[in-house]
């Protein structure tokens, strides 16, 4: 059983940010990395709200990890 589901965090095309967990295709989005995080835990408890965790290959209580997709700064 996997006991990680990995996400990503982006910047949005226009302003705020843009969070996905494939996993469990699950995408949300926030103004600020407070607000998408906080999106991206509902979003992604809604996904397996209800889903038998087992069959999907995951543990009881998954861990969600985040990685944050930043462009480099121009030299």
């Amino acid at each position: 059983m996997r006991q990680v589901l990995n996400a990503f965090i982006r910047p949005g095309d226009e302003s705020g940010y843009v969070a996905e967990c494939p996993e469990v295709r699950a995408v949300t989005q926030g103004a600020d990395l407070d607000e998408v995080v906080a999106n991206l835990r509902e979003a992604v408890a809604l996904a397996i709200e209800g889903e038998d965790l087992g069959a999907m290959g995951l543990a009881a209580q998954p861990t969600l990890v985040v990685t944050l997709e930043v462009q480099p700064a121009a030299a």
